[in-house]
């Protein structure tokens, strides 16, 4: 089983990727791949990191695992947990450890 690192995902931040929402397609901006801290374990198999993403809608989706797609990543499988709001809409961060 391959994991996903960072690095994969810090070269597509500003990108768009799809929110399948089951009939219809929602678009989420990545806005920020982030490390997170994190102690040195033996067999730990990635760092970890995090992810944020922005949706330009009012309401909020319920955290849960989505499918994302991208036009150069592909599809994902990414569980989703609304973080807040700013001006420019709801966040969602996704923790990869």
């Amino acid at each position: 089983m391959q994991f996903l690192q960072l690095d994969y995902f810090a070269n597509h931040v500003n990108e768009t990727f799809a929110l399948d929402l089951g009939g219809a397609n929602h678009d989420l901006t990545l806005v920020q791949a982030s490390p997170m801290p994190f102690r040195n374990r033996d067999g730990l198999v990635r760092a970890p990191f995090r992810l944020l993403f922005r949706s330009t809608l009012q309401i909020v989706f319920p955290q849960r695992t989505y499918s994302l797609t991208n036009a150069t990543t592909g599809q994902l499988s990414i569980f989703l947990v609304p973080i807040g709001r700013d001006v420019q809409g709801v966040l969602y961060e996704a923790v990869f450890n």
